[in-house]
């Protein structure tokens, strides 16, 4: 094992076959082995197909980080639900390794160690209202709490709607994003709001 490579690969958040193959000077079917053989050595993490993490570097990720990987995980997406709201500090509710995220594709959830990222597909005209913060996407708070409303709504979500402080959401943005959701979220979102 070369360390004097590796460090090229520890400065990189993620990498794929193709990175490791140029940092080790490798064909990509070589660096592909390569990377299987690391991942069985718990020197890389495979996180899903050609997306690899070093082990030292998960141990110490920042929440940032996390949800950076989870933007990459499943593109395009975007952090919301209860995970947008715990990190607004909207709710007493501490999601530790778990992070929803919304997504046009397809609802998947992947598991590594401790950490659990969960995407809930929405549709296309529901996907809007997020910003892009510190190298990641997020919802906006009110965004994130709609999106939460809007599955929670039809069955699709559990959540603990005592422990988010309403008073910390604007109404009135609520209100203009929850004009394009279906009926039964809009009556789901008056009632717990209170508007």
């Amino acid at each position: 094992m070369n360390y004097l490579k590796l460090l090229k690969l520890k400065n990189k958040l993620y990498f794929t076959i193709e990175d490791a193959a140029a940092v080790f000077d490798i064909k990509p079917a070589s660096a592909y082995v390569l990377c299987s053989r690391y991942v069985k050595k718990g020197i890389f993490i495979r996180l899903k197909k050609n997306f690899y993490i070093l082990q030292q570097n998960w141990e110490i990720l920042s929440d940032e980080n996390f949800f950076k990987l989870s933007n990459f995980l499943q593109v395009p997406s975007y952090i919301s639900f209860m995970t947008a709201l715990s990190a607004y500090e909207v709710t007493t509710q501490v999601l530790r390794n778990f992070y929803e995220s919304a997504c046009i594709k397809r609802s998947v959830k992947f598991e590594q160690g401790q950490a659990c990222f969960n995407y809930y597909k929405i549709k296309r005209k529901y996907y809007f209202s997020f910003e892009k913060k510190n190298g990641f996407f997020i919802a906006t708070k009110e965004k994130a709490f709609v999106d939460m409303m809007y599955l929670y709504s039809f069955g699709k979500y559990k959540a603990d709607l005592n422990s988010i402080n309403i008073d910390a959401l604007n109404k009135d943005k609520i209100l203009e994003i929850v004009k394009v959701f279906p009926l039964k979220t809009k009556n789901a979102v008056k009632r717990i709001c209170k508007i």
